[in-house]
């Protein structure tokens, strides 16, 4: 067993962990600029803290001159490339930063370059389902990770919305033919980046972990399908974000056709995308999605049989991924996140059919699900249960299906958790979706965090982050701090409960589980 240390033990250790992680920000020292070489040209960086900082490497050629098209690698330099900077983040809506066609782009945190030594790489892939985000996010910044864990830490970015999956291939235009899946393409792109590179950066191209949180996790779960990114990652892990299976070709045409229609033109009239600007073509993505009710147009993998030949998870896991070691996680609260007008804290029996009728995905009988839950949990507020209910039904139900699946495989390298410790700054939300992410990172001040700084806060980031750097190095998730974490099987469903006391714990909220599995699960608008 693991948890050699009692829990007391590990708070303290937690806190004088996290020494450089809470410390007041100093100065980049400019004095010893890092300068690597990469097989495009050479790139100069900064050292902050003892990490030595590259913002802004170009992976990929500008894809404005291949829009809806499969990424290019870019044309060599020859002069040294400052990295100082974040690159554009993709074209998207409402976005702060700056964002262009040219948004091939990313970052590394390494605690040495240039030394021969080979460490564990950890690949992360930022969220926003599909549609926004970027991997200059400053809960998502590698140098605390990478300070503490002596790991290589990289975020990337990449197409997304209708720039990197818009189905356009029934429409004839060979060039388009993979349009569907552009955006998976440039991170397949950028993980070839790593394996071609990132030895110069003190990294260990051999020992690749990708892992990522919301659409990250979905991104990480297809490309394990994706034939391109065989070989290009060695560990796996979704924080609250799968994908059983891509979109049908069917709806992906559907959605195509509606948003060719929110811009004025004709399928003919494809070829005419080449010619629209960036903010018209945004404009499009206003359209309602005609799949999903009450949102806006999602574009997301397709099952195009080209790049993406199968689904990530149906029938079942797939195969040639089934050798790689994988992390399945969950947040206890994840749709407070998403609800978090007033009036959901205060809802009557009354509002609750409607209400889980149109948050939970899966096509079963409201007023059975609220009748389980009032049996199973008989003093829950109205409120409270419907977010318990959202949760398990619409965030957890996938997770559930993807670790099944796997078990099914018998390798017994899958490990799953759940983050129960809840946010001491927000305590209304419990332990929503994103939680993770700055305990992972150990970013807990992080502009974004709600996880507080305090000794409980340090102790639970302290066991995420080793378990994650550790599972990076070895496949198997450690710390000091933690029990011994089993791999998940059927039919014990081994699970590790994340909080100031974590425990192991088979089949946690198996009774919800056993309701939703009365009907199939269906990745929404797939």
């Amino acid at each position: 067993m693991k948890n050699s240390l009692n829990r007391r033990e590990a708070i303290v250790a937690g806190i004088s962990g996290l020494g450089v992680m809470l410390a007041p920000r100093i100065a980049v020292s400019q004095s010893r600029a890092p300068v690597v070489a990469t097989q495009y040209g050479d790139v100069r960086g900064y050292v902050d803290s003892g990490v030595n900082v590259f913002k802004g490497i170009r992976y990929g050629a500008d894809t404005a001159a291949r829009r809806f098209m499969p990424p290019l690698p870019p044309d060599p330099w020859h002069d040294i490339a400052d990295a100082f900077e974040y690159g554009a983040a993709a074209p998207q809506a409402n976005r702060d930063e700056k964002t262009s066609e040219d948004c091939l782009f990313l970052n590394v945190w390494s605690p040495g370059v240039n030394d021969g030594r080979k460490r564990p790489v950890m690949f992360y892939i930022h969220g926003g389902a599909y549609s926004n985000g970027s991997g200059s996010s400053p809960l998502y910044d590698g140098k605390a990770l990478a300070q503490r864990s002596d790991c290589v830490v990289i975020t990337v970015n990449h197409r997304l919305n209708a720039f990197g999956y818009l189905f356009l291939q029934p429409l004839g235009d060979a060039g388009f033919a993979d349009s569907g899946n552009c955006g998976q393409l440039d991170l397949i792109l950028a993980l070839r980046w790593v394996r071609e590179n990132i030895a110069n950066f003190g990294g260990d191209p051999d020992c690749v972990l990708a892992f990522g949180q919301s659409g990250g996790g979905a991104k990480v779960a297809t490309m394990m399908a994706m034939p391109a990114a065989k070989g290009l990652f060695h560990r796996a892990a979704s924080m609250s974000g799968q994908q059983v299976t891509a979109s049908g070709p069917g709806n992906a045409s559907a959605r195509t056709r509606t948003y060719l229609d929110a811009l004025g033109l004709r399928p003919k009239d494809v070829d005419k995308l080449k010619d629209l600007s960036v903010e018209e073509l945004l404009k499009g993505l206003e359209a309602s999605d005609p799949i999903l009710s009450n949102k806006r147009v999602y574009f997301g993998p397709v099952l195009d049989m080209r790049s993406v030949k199968r689904h990530p998870f149906y029938p079942e896991a797939a195969p040639q991924s089934a050798h790689i070691p994988m992390i399945i996680g969950n947040t206890h609260d994840e749709t407070r996140l998403f609800y978090r007008d007033a009036s959901y804290y205060s809802l009557e029996w009354d509002d609750l059919p409607n209400l889980l009728r149109a948050s939970i995905p899966v096509d079963i009988s409201p007023d059975y699900v609220l009748a389980e839950y009032r049996k199973l949990y008989p003093d829950l507020s109205p409120s409270d249960l419907f977010f318990k209910a959202t949760t398990a039904g619409r965030s957890w139900r996938a997770a559930v299906v993807e670790a099944e699946e796997r078990a099914r495989q018998q390798m017994e390298n899958t490990f799953v958790y759940q983050l129960n410790f809840q946010s001491p700054e927000r305590p209304e939300l419990g332990a929503p979706h994103t939680f993770d992410i700055p305990l992972i990172f150990g970013n807990l001040a992080a502009a974004g965090s709600i996880t507080g700084t305090g000794a409980a806060a340090r102790a639970v980031s302290t066991m995420m982050l080793e378990a994650f750097s550790s599972f990076a190095r070895t496949g198997k998730p450690e710390s000091a701090g933690l029990p011994d974490w089993q791999t998940y099987t059927l039919p014990n469903r081994e699970t590790m409960i994340i909080d100031i006391e974590p425990h192991m714990q088979n089949d946690p909220r198996g009774a919800e589980r056993r309701l939703f599995a009365t009907v199939p699960y269906v990745q929404p608008g797939t």
